[in-house]
């Protein structure tokens, strides 16, 4: 982890976008879990046994993020994983009782969880993406045989 330098100095240093997209995808499990919790206690979400499908989900989503990192499954699973956390401010904030939630005791908490799911599931889906665009490219290397 941490950044390399590749000699070219126009760039300077910059972060393995592996290692980017690994941190965001954990950041964006962590945090979607916490809304997802949220949403449960204040009732916008039933507290009931159908809750142990998010768990299956979340256990896929970190499977892709740390068994499968930069492989092509993987990356399917966190863009999927970033596209999910990317459409919780837009399901949540053109809800009905958003505007109660968001002033009721605890609404800072609501609104910056989505506030924040919504930006590192964004940089997540990117991230993915790219790198699933990247592998599926010729490499340079089969290019020039």
């Amino acid at each position: 982890m941490g950044c390399q330098y590749d000699g070219n100095p126009s760039r300077g240093p910059t972060m393995k976008n592996a290692t980017l997209l690994t941190i965001m995808s954990l950041v964006s499990i962590l945090l979607m879990t916490l809304h997802i919790t949220d949403d449960i206690v204040r009732g916008i979400s039933p507290a009931a046994a159908e809750n142990v499908g998010a768990v299956a989900i979340f256990v896929v989503w970190l499977v892709g993020t740390l068994l499968l990192t930069e492989r092509r499954l993987g990356f399917v699973i966190m863009l999927l994983g970033g596209l999910f956390a990317a459409a919780m401010p837009v399901l949540h904030m053109t809800g009905a009782r958003y505007a109660a939630i968001a002033t009721s005791s605890g609404g800072f908490f609501f609104i910056w969880s989505l506030i924040t799911v919504g930006t590192t599931g964004t940089l997540a889906a990117l991230l993915s993406a790219r790198a699933l665009w990247r592998s599926m490219a010729p490499s340079r290397r089969d290019a020039r045989s």
